[in-house]
């Protein structure tokens, strides 16, 4: 009588053991790549927080400068205020929301720091000045940095939103997890693929 129950239970307990075996795959791998991802978004905040502490010296460098540039200065000066208060949580990366509101106060910023550069490019005084040239290059490689921590952080993402969404682990990831998609990140500026717009008033 045993040996027959055992029998006609093998399939069910084999199918089983083996939903269970592929659901395991999925128990440790998916929190893993979540938190890549968001140490990967860590990254892009600092970047980005370093980008914001240089602009106060740009700004009192220029100002002493220049005396035309007030108004780009003071929409610089307002775009870091935004941009410094629009934060978002590892916790958020799933609310495409407010990545995107994210993205637009870094972009909107990013413009003013443009037409800042290269408005004080004409002043020969500026040009020459040390401080100045220290700040434009601190902001460059800065820039450069930012790009490879988004592209650093996307790359998380995308290696996560494919772990979650594909056979075996995405049991694991509905199942045990409640894993959502996270949103990659696009580091674009408004009106990029315009030259900025250099107007001395003349």
């Amino acid at each position: 009588m045993l040996p027959k129950t055992i029998r006609r239970l093998a399939p069910a307990l084999f199918t089983m053991v083996a939903a269970l075996t592929l659901a395991s795959c999925g128990i440790n791998s998916v929190p893993a790549a979540e938190e890549v991802a968001k140490a990967k978004w860590a990254d892009v905040q600092t970047q980005y927080q370093r980008r914001s502490n240089l602009i106060g010296n740009l700004v009192a460098t220029v100002k002493a400068a220049g005396k035309q540039e007030q108004d780009t200065l003071v929409r610089v000066t307002e775009a870091r205020a935004k941009a410094t208060s629009v934060q978002v949580s590892a916790d958020d990366l799933s609310d495409p929301a407010k990545v995107a509101q994210f993205q637009q106060a870094q972009g909107q910023l990013s413009q003013g720091l443009g037409r800042l550069l290269a408005n004080v490019e004409a002043y020969p005084d500026l040009k020459t000045n040390a401080n100045f040239l220290e700040l434009q290059s601190q902001l460059e490689g800065t820039e450069n940095r930012i790009a490879v921590a988004t592209r650093d952080y996307n790359e998380a993402v995308r290696a996560y939103n494919t772990r979650i969404r594909t056979f075996p682990d995405a049991i694991g990831a509905k199942l045990i997890h409640g894993a959502k998609p996270m949103t990659p990140y696009q580091a674009t500026t408004p009106g990029a693929e315009e030259a900025p717009k250099v107007d001395f008033g003349n």
